[in-house]
């Protein structure tokens, strides 16, 4: 597995600002719910994907069905598991994210080796909510 270094954990969580979440829920005791709320607190624009909750508000923010209704996002959260992270990776590589990030226990190495051929940075099997204090952002 390619490994993303600090320089680079940090550089792509200071230059980012819209993300596009996809798997968001609703129920606040999921981990995509917390990290989306942590990095709303954080100061970013944390848009939710998730077609059965697509028409609601949350964090200030409408819940889109898909990343192509997401709109131009800096990165690509993806709360998926690793066999349905690949075509996400792929859509956010054809919708011009900077960045496709998938969070701890999600790895797709061909669809990161994709990315990262079409000059996109990938993180994978880690979470922005640890990394940013981790790193002191």
């Amino acid at each position: 597995m390619t490994s993303t270094s600090d320089a680079e954990i940090r550089d792509i969580l200071s230059s980012v600002k819209t993300i596009a979440l996809v798997g968001w829920s609703a129920k606040p005791d999921r981990p995509s719910h917390r990290v989306a709320d942590y990095l709303k607190r954080k100061g970013y624009r944390v848009i939710p994907v998730n077609p059965g909750q697509a028409g609601q508000e949350a964090l200030g923010e409408t819940v889109v069905a898909t990343l192509a209704e997401a709109g131009p996002v800096d990165m690509v959260d993806i709360f998926r598991r690793s066999e349905e992270a690949g075509p996400v990776a792929d859509e956010a590589v054809r919708l011009g994210a900077k960045v496709v990030w998938m969070q701890i226990g999600v790895v797709d190495e061909a669809a990161a080796s994709r990315a990262r051929g079409a000059g996109v940075k990938v993180v994978m099997n880690r979470c922005p909510a640890i990394e940013i204090p981790r790193l002191g952002l």
